[in-house]
């Protein structure tokens, strides 16, 4: 018994390594994955690509393995600090590669092989370290389950509280030195046994040193680094639970930033939500119940308290915090004029999707504001699943909007969402467009529900106070040009099995 547990004690701190590594190796995988999904957009291919090839690169990290016959434990030591070093330094490389040069992909690509090969050669080491207090067969087994629960915990901590506390930077710097402190404690667990000691050490400690100056200055970094990706100055920025929320400032221009992606200007943003919100409100008859689904920065119910026989706003917007931003930043209360805090509104932080599926309340217009299709958990909401949800909530000769993405620059995906919208309950989709200097030329679709309810554009009537809809003006967003339409007729639906959606977006803007 005693020389059991003499074992147990002997091989402990190489099994907590096995649980530690495995953390940051998953994690490193995330990173990669989820910093070229936000720069890059098309989070599947994004996570595909990396997690295919980091794969590779451990099968190769491995079979390089069984060429290490000597010194196992000092080279185990130095694995993690090249590991510790380069995964550490990961998110910064990625976010200044993309800032201020053309080779982003070539960084990701390198990056993935020497963290995917580097990690490959842990498990194999590992396992022969234990192995000499134990069977083989035991030592892969215990081996391969600690390195299992701690790929499992590196995937819980990642999303839940790492991402939405640290961010991508510090929690790469975190990874890295959660490496290079369990070489150090292999280091002087086992020091009697590593060949040149003091060599090792000062490489060692040279590099918690440089990855905890990484640690000090990823402040000043990260501001660097907005400064390179943002025209603007940055006066706020945030990385919360779903997304980086950003927001800009220059004497005569705020802007609003999710995940890289422009979500208003404050110089032009009346062009897109008045023709988002408008034609829709004047073909509906005395609308009082209204349902947004997004539009968590309060413009659009700006535009809609314009209106002084509404009774009820819906708000449905995932992030909370955006709709704390827009009800507590003094840049945004200046521009949505404090709309959130109208006694009609009533918010919900919750996907729209699920919302749409729970809820039971039907209204008069539905206005969908969301973020472009450029995921799958977005794809969801352009779907015919989603506008047959939409359809069930519309009280009879009810409206519904839905912002399409731009019929100019993406005109494949903005009649995909068109036929979409036919292919559900709704009997028509009417496309419509605007010019937004900050934008370019937007796309939009609305739908009447209802036999009797048929568009037509002498019903447009704008009753509110607007500054950029006209009576003469307003008829004009129905038409479009020979080089959009040219487009209408050669896409089919989206669906919810099948997301062709994602795919003709992102390649339409990745060309653009």
């Amino acid at each position: 018994m005693n020389l059991e547990m003499k074992k147990v004690k002997k091989i402990m701190p190489l099994m907590f390594s096995t649980f530690f590594v495995a953390i940051a190796s998953i994690i490193y995988e995330l990173i990669i994955g989820g910093i070229s999904s936000y720069l890059l957009g098309n989070s599947v291919y994004q996570f595909s690509l990396t997690i295919g090839f980091f794969m590779t690169a451990m099968g190769i990290g491995a079979l390089i393995s069984k060429y290490i016959s000597k010194t196992l434990l000092t080279k185990f030591i130095l694995i993690e600090i090249l590991l510790g070093v380069i995964g550490g330094f990961t998110a910064i490389s990625l976010f200044v590669s993309f800032a201020i040069t053309n080779s982003y992909q070539l960084i990701m690509y390198l990056l993935i092989l020497v963290i995917g090969a580097l990690t490959g050669l842990e498990i194999p080491l590992l396992t022969r370290l234990i192995q000499k207090n134990n069977s083989i067969k035991v030592a892969l087994a215990n081996v391969l389950s600690v390195d299992y629960l701690g790929g499992l915990a590196g995937s819980i901590l990642f999303p839940i509280i790492l991402l939405p506390t640290l961010g991508f930077i510090l929690t790469s710097y975190l990874m890295g030195l959660l490496n290079l402190v369990v070489a150090l404690i292999i280091y002087l667990k086992y020091k009697e046994q590593i060949k040149e000691q003091r060599l090792v050490l000062v490489v060692l400690l040279l590099a918690i040193a440089t990855v905890g100056l990484g640690i000090i200055k990823a402040d000043k970094m990260e501001h660097y680094l907005e400064r390179r990706l943002y025209r603007d100055q940055v006066v706020y920025s945030k990385q919360s639970k779903y997304q980086k929320i950003v927001i800009t400032k220059d004497d005569q221009d705020l802007r609003l930033f999710l995940n890289g992606n422009i979500q208003f200007s404050s110089q032009d943003e009346y062009r897109y939500h008045e023709s988002l919100v408008h034609p829709v409100m004047s073909l509906v008859d005395q609308p009082q119940h209204i349902l947004i689904l997004g539009g968590g920065n309060g413009l659009v119910i700006k535009q809609l308290l314009k209106y002084n026989n509404l009774e009820q706003i819906d708000l449905v917007d995932l992030d909370q915090a955006v709709t704390t931003l827009a009800q507590e930043n003094k840049y945004l209360l200046k521009v949505n004029n404090n709309s959130l805090e109208d006694k009609r509104v009533k918010i919900y932080n919750q996907d729209a999707y699920q919302f749409l599926r729970s809820s039971k309340q039907k209204y008069d217009v539905i206005i969908s504001d969301l973020p472009d299709p450029n995921n799958e958990s977005l794809n969801k909401l352009y779907t015919t699943t989603f506008y047959n949800l939409v359809y069930n909530h519309l009280k009879d000769q009810g409206g519904f909007v839905v912002q399409s993405t731009s019929s100019y620059f993406a005109p494949q995906s903005f009649w995909i969402i068109h036929h979409t919208i036919n292919s559900s309950q709704f009997e028509e989709a009417i496309p419509y467009h605007c010019y937004v200097p900050s934008f370019g030329d937007w796309g939009f679709n609305l739908a009447l529900k209802g036999k009797k309810n048929k568009f037509a554009r002498a019903n447009l009537d704008i009753t509110v106070e607007t500054k950029y809809l006209s009576e003469e003006n307003i008829i004009s967003l129905f038409s479009f040009a020979k080089d959009v339409l040219r487009w209408k007729n050669k896409v089919n639906k989206n669906i919810l099995f099948k997301p062709i959606l994602i795919d003709h977006y992102y390649h339409e803007w990745k060309t653009y």
